[in-house]
């Protein structure tokens, strides 16, 4: 548990600065290395019998990525396309086993979308007006989320969540994080930094939180799958860097659709 809280803090430590003065630009090269990071634990956990096919996955996942945060949006779907169109026709060539070639295929296409697509709005989040306290508060949310969830499970934690899937997330935990989150977000609702509602600010610790138990739920699934405890061993208490955001794969993108529907305006880089 030590580990676990210390890698955080030091996580924390060496991330907010970079957020808070290094601006859009800094995110975009924070999230690209997430990203890089993050491909290639995927790929070690998806292709362990074809390690350089799974890496294909960093330079196309890149191109994805960057086609969605860099490029006007008409770039993506042809990158995309592109991407899809080599991630169905290499296994293809690759692989005789026609059964092993299709599952070589899907977890391809999978994987540009899984982390290159659930990525990209944080920079869409940075890009807003009031775009530095609204990241701000997505980590503050999902981080203190997870780790209500964390010590409210491990000393509460009685009735199973999800035990097909993660045998350790408990009901309780839930609770706790819940709780955690909408303090959480509350708080830094206090600073006068957001512009939006109590209530609004509060709704969003709940769903924001629900979403990335979701997210860590899936990456759960997936590691289940592949038959992997962790995604990989780079954070100290957490296993691989995956581990560590995928719960921010599905509130990012929430957060990031609750804003369309606001109808804030988004400023672009390019």
């Amino acid at each position: 548990m030590g580990t676990r809280i210390l890698a955080g803090v030091i996580g924390l430590a060496l991330l907010l600065p970079s957020i808070i003065w290094g601006g859009i630009p800094a995110v975009l090269i924070i999230v690209s290395l997430a990203l890089l990071i993050c491909q290639e634990e995927y790929a070690t956990m998806a292709f362990p019998e074809a390690r350089n096919l799974g890496r294909l996955l960093l330079p196309l996942g890149l191109a994805v990525f960057f086609s969605a945060v860099l490029a006007p949006a008409t770039a993506l779907i042809p990158v995309l396309s592109v991407s899809v169109m080599v991630a169905l026709v290499v296994p293809m060539l690759r692989t005789e086993d026609v059964n092993l070639a299709t599952q070589q295929a899907i977890r391809m296409v999978f994987g540009l979308i899984y982390v290159p697509i659930l990525l990209a709005p944080l920079v869409w989040i940075r890009r807003e007006s009031d775009g530095l306290w609204l990241v701000i508060l997505l980590m503050a949310i999902t981080w203190l989320g997870d780790t209500g969830a964390y010590f409210a499970g491990r000393f509460t934690g009685k009735t199973p969540l999800f035990p097909r899937v993660s045998p350790k997330k408990t009901r309780e935990g839930l609770v706790g994080g819940i709780l955690l989150a909408v303090v959480g977000a509350l708080a830094i609702k206090a600073t006068g930094t957001i512009d939006l509602p109590w209530w609004t600010v509060a709704l969003l610790g709940l769903v924001l939180d629900i979403a990335g138990v979701l997210g860590d739920l899936a990456e759960s699934l997936l590691k289940r799958a592949f038959g992997v405890k962790d995604s990989g061993w780079i954070m100290p208490g957490h296993g691989g860097l995956l581990d560590r955001v995928d719960s921010l794969l599905f509130s990012g993108p929430l957060l990031y659709t609750c804003l369309l529907v606001r109808g804030a305006e988004t400023v672009h880089i390019y």
